[in-house]
């Protein structure tokens, strides 16, 4: 078993922002940002991979999720980018491995941007972000939760959530997530621009896709991968946006070896 603590510090990105994170594991540092779906949503990886091979695996959860407080000024992806380099900097890692999901995944690219020398590779899954035309992004804002299933899960009725089990407390923090992720990715979770910048990431990037995600098409992974120079894009079977949770084994072999593969060409160089 690893152990497992729960962090926070007060990191300053022009002005004090408290960041509330796990830290588990020994070895390799990964950098494990959480989508939509809150910090909940990769917690069980975070430990799957730090308990089968040898990873140190920091966890963040971005301000506004899971019940934490959100400055002002945290007001779109860049900041939350900022925000997680310098933690990197804070903790002192190196080589890190930063892994994204959704909008995790648009965070992960943008740190990437940021040219930070404490960042290793890039692994984006099922990434938000980039603006793909004849392959739009679901409009996360107006769907119901059996809607969200639907486009999320190779297999919905697996995951469904039924509001009406739902406590109180649940509630409050589906509502400050779904506020939090409207101020960061905005009403369409894309940048414009972004898929143009990408060209300027210069780590490893792995881009990783379920092929059943109907949130973020399969093409919209493959035009992700093919911005990013010398990006490589591997498609996962049956699964969908969120393949940490409803295949967290089939996620777990392509980054770690994709990270371990980095580690040692790096420790060569």
């Amino acid at each position: 078993m690893s152990s497992e603590t729960t962090q926070e510090l007060t990191i300053d990105t022009a002005g004090p922002v408290e960041v509330t994170f796990t830290d588990t594991g020994v070895g390799h540092p990964f950098l494990l940002l959480h989508g939509g779906a809150g910090p909940q949503s990769v917690a069980f990886f975070a430990n799957l991979l730090a308990t089968t091979r040898g990873a140190r695996v920091i966890t963040p959860t971005h301000p506004g999720f899971g019940g934490t407080t959100r400055p002002e000024r945290m007001d779109g992806v860049k900041a939350l980018a900022r925000l997680y380099v310098a933690l990197l900097d804070r903790l002192e890692l190196e080589n890190v491995t930063v892994v994204g999901n959704s909008i995790g995944g648009w965070i992960a690219a943008e740190m990437g941007l940021l040219g930070s020398p404490r960042i290793g590779s890039l692994v984006l899954v099922d990434a938000a972000g980039i603006d793909v035309p004849g392959h739009p992004a679901a409009d996360f804002f107006s769907l119901t939760l059996d809607e969200v299933a639907r486009v999320s899960y190779h297999d919905p009725v697996r995951f469904r959530i039924d509001p009406s089990t739902m406590t109180e407390a649940q509630r409050a923090a589906f509502a400050g997530n779904r506020a939090s992720l409207a101020v960061y990715g905005g009403q369409s979770m894309t940048d414009p621009s972004l898929r143009g910048r990408l060209a300027g990431i210069t780590v490893p990037a792995l881009v990783v896709w379920g092929e059943s995600d109907r949130m973020f098409d399969p093409e919209y992974g493959r035009a992700y991968a093919a911005s990013i120079p010398g990006a490589t894009f591997t498609l996962l079977s049956a699964t969908g946006h969120v393949p940490q949770i409803e295949t967290p084994e089939q996620l777990l072999d392509p980054i770690w070896e994709f990270a371990a593969a980095q580690g040692a060409a790096r420790s060569v160089s």
